[in-house]
Formats: structure tokens, sequence, C-alpha cells
């Protein structure tokens, strides 16, 4: 239940190749083995892409590829941070005195994030420091939350160390909001599915308040997930935030000619709720109130009436504040239209029609559309992922995770997936000369896995 924290299980390490290698580093590392271990999956979003801050209703499910902590607390203040990759440094730091630099999205800075979330969310000071040894097979930068799978990682790390308990549900909500140390104005989803997925099923998060509901996913079919191989990093780049700060503004352009009260509205979601009408209503109202045409930075402040001093420093992010063109109309559509596909993805698990999988796979295209139309946030190469999956069979395939390159998850039927893996293998990264190292894990059939735990060593 998401009442309860998460799990603990004693594992016999030696049983257990990676926890073993991991152990075995460690000692290497540190002249001495770990206290305890902890894991947090990655995640695949299904359907419901940027909506989450919107305050809208997503539909992910946890992957098998996670992130891996091995652990001893030590009685010295200072944290001491390793990386099974040598392509992530060595870091060390007081554990009284966490700085996270926004400007640069190091690794070790989501791990900060994970812990200062906790420290603070307990008013802790004096912490016991503790030395870590992270291990991750999440491909970085591809729209799986590597990044948001360290900072729950750490995030339960530091409680497990500390020996306070919080539920599931606490956890996601402090992970989310501690990830924003690092910049990013994300909505919760990451953290909350990887802390309350569960194995064999994907999760209907719903927030404000924070919960996850089941959603059988059809039997027939399999979700594929393949890697385009751009990277992109939300932390790195203002793309996200922007879009973000779009959707900010056209939550308040819209309550303000609704006459609510818009100065408070934040999210899209906000002004439906504040109005009581439909989602399908709502898509009406955008189109009746907002004009296609991107609106300046002093048309936002005819609209709502303020001066662009007020709108720099009271609604946009520091790194959104020399925009100079916002699209509101078209941001506002996507997440209205994604946010009713949400739903009608859930309702067709629920029925399970004979159709099903055709059903299911025509909503991720229709969202795959309006990502790369309205929201603007796929690229070339993901838009050519997505047309060799559906020429060779997937139901339905579009982008998932931020965009701007990352991965595509597809609906596959499960008869079809040898034929469907070796077409797009080829099609893809063979004839584009995208053959990448196997870590990068370009192409592979996932099921929904289980959420995050700690492994005590029998």
């Amino acid at each position: 239940m998401a009442t309860e924290g998460p799990p603990v299980h004693q594992v016999q390490v030696a049983e257990h190749p990676r926890l073993l290698k991991l152990k075995e580093i460690f000692n290497s590392k540190f002249g001495s083995i770990p206290k305890f271990y902890v894991r947090a999956p990655g995640r695949v979003n299904i359907i419901g892409e940027h909506i989450d801050y919107c305050g809208y209703s997503v539909l992910p499910m946890a992957v098998e590829q996670d992130m891996l902590i091995a652990v001893e607390p030590v009685k010295t203040h200072t944290l001491q941070l390793a990386n099974t990759n040598p392509l992530y440094p060595d870091f060390n730091t007081s554990a009284d005195n966490i700085q996270i630099d926004k400007t640069k999205p190091l690794w070790h800075n989501y791990f900060l994030c994970g812990f200062k979330g906790i420290q603070e969310h307990f008013g802790l000071s004096n912490l016991i420091g503790m030395n870590c040894l992270v291990d991750g097979n999440i491909p970085p930068s591809s729209g799986l939350s590597s990044s948001s799978a360290l900072v729950c990682c750490a995030g339960l790390v530091t409680l497990t160390v500390l020996g306070m308990n919080l539920s599931k549900v606490e956890l996601a909500e402090i992970c989310a909001k501690s990830e924003r140390y690092i910049g990013t104005e994300g909505g919760g989803m990451d953290q909350s599915i990887s802390f309350l997925a569960e194995e064999g099923t994907a999760k209907l998060i719903e927030f404000s308040p924070l919960r996850a509901t089941d959603v059988k996913l059809p039997s027939g079919a399999v979700f594929v997930i393949a890697n385009s191989c751009v990277e992109m990093n939300k932390a790195a780049t203002s793309h996200f935030n922007i879009r973000v700060m779009e959707c900010r503004l056209a939550a308040k352009l819209l309550a303000k000619h609704r006459s609510l009260q818009w100065d408070k509205v934040l999210r899209l979601e906000e002004v439906q709720a504040k109005l009581g009408v439909s989602l399908e209503e709502m898509l009406l109202i955008t189109e009746d109130t907002l004009h296609p045409e991107p609106y300046s930075p002093e048309e936002v402040c005819q609209c709502l009436g303020i001066s662009l001093q007020e709108l720099k420093t009271q609604i946009l992010s520091p790194n959104t504040q020399d925009v100079l063109t916002f699209k509101l109309y078209q941001r506002a559509k996507h997440v209205y239209s994604e946010a009713a596909r949400v739903l009608q993805f859930k309702k067709i698990c629920e029925e399970a029609p004979d159709d099903m999988v055709q059903l299911l796979g025509e909503l991720m295209n229709q969202s795959h559309v309006s990502c790369r139309d309205m929201y603007e946030c796929s690229c070339p190469e993901l838009d050519q992922l997505v047309d060799i999956c559906r020429k060779f069979g997937a139901q339905g395939s579009r982008l998932t995770g931020a965009g701007w390159g990352g991965c595509t998850v597809s609906i596959v039927l499960a008869d079809k997936l040898p034929s469907f893996l070796a077409n797009v293998h080829e099609a893809y990264y063979q004839k584009s000369g995208r053959s990448l190292a196997p870590e990068k894990q370009s192409l592979f059939a996932t099921k929904p896995g289980g959420g995050a735990l700690v492994f005590l060593e029998a």
C-alpha cells in the first residue's frame, strides 16, 4: 500500500551478480563493505506527456532498469559519492553544507537533491556522513528518468541511514519537490512511479492529492522502448522550463478571460476545476480565448494588466525571463487533449474490447502528433523512429519522456515482436550507423516492474 514505506528485503548478496559486483567495487574503493543497498527504477510514460506539471493524470510504468546504491554510514560528517561508471567522477562534500549548483546538472547534484529533500523535511542539521557507490543501468538523457531515479534512490538512502520512516507517497512528494533544486520545474510523475510502481501493472498517477491506481495492460501486446540516441538533459537546457511557463501563462490568460482569480492560478487543470467543465469544453474555451499566433511578453502583460517587471519577477522562472515569444494556444490545446487521451486509455484498458490494442495504439499515435505539432517537443530522429516503428508493425508509437531526443514507446502485438525488433534494429540503428554500445540498450521490450526498495544482506 502507498501508506507504507518502501519494502525492505533480506538477500544473499552472493546470489545476485550485480549486488556482488557492487559490493566488491565498494570494498576496493572504500576499504569496507556496504551496510545496505537501495534500488529505484526508471520509468516509461505510456501516455500523458508534459501534463503532470499542469495538474493532470499520467499513465507510466516502472522499467526493470534502475539506479542501485551501496551504502555505508560513517561517523564523519562527510558524504563520499562514487559511481561505477568512470564517466562520472567521485565527489565528496560536508553533509552539513549541501550546495547544489543549478548551472551544472552534474550527476552528484541529483544525489544531493534527494539527500537535501529528506534533510529539510525532518529539519535536521549535524547529519551523519556516508560512503555511497552508485550503479545505474538506465540510459542517461534518454527520457526514462535516470535523473529522477537517482534523486529517489538518494532520498531512500538518506531516510534509511537516519532510521526514519515515511510512506511511499510522502517520499515521492519530497523527492519531486527536491529535484527542483537542480532547476527543473517538473510535475512529480517520475518520482511517484519510482516509489509507487508494482510489478505487472501500469499506474494511473493522479495529483493533489497524489495517488496511484492499477491499470491492467493488454495481455496480447508488449511495449517496446527504442532509444533515438539523441541525448536531452532537461536541466541543461531551458526547453522544458519554457513549456512549463507557457502552460502557466496560458492558464492565467484563460482564468482572467473567465473572470477567475488569475493571479492565484498556476496550472491548466485549476482553470478546468474552477470552471467545472469537461476537457472537451476546455478545448473549445481555449480556441475561443487564445490566438494561435505567438504572444510577446508585452502582449501577455497587456492581457493580464501587469508590468514587464512583474511578469519576469513574479511569474517566470529565472531561466525563462528572456524568452521573446510564448505559444499559449498550442500548449493549452496539447495539454487538454492529452489529458483526455490518458482517461480514454485507462477506460479502454478497463473495458478490454476486442480491438483494444488497435484503440490504444491510435491514442498513442494521436499523442505523438500533438507532442510534435502542438507542443513541439519532438525532433527529426524521434519522428523518423516513430515512423519506422509503425511501418514494421507497431499498433501505435510515440515519443516518451520530455522529448527533444530520448526514447519512443510502441505497442506491438506479442506474436509480431521478434520481426518488429529485427526490422527496427536494421532500419534505424544499422542503416543510420547508430549501432551503439550495448549499455545504451537501444531497443528492448519491457514489462511493468516494481518500485523502490532496500536490500539488507542476510
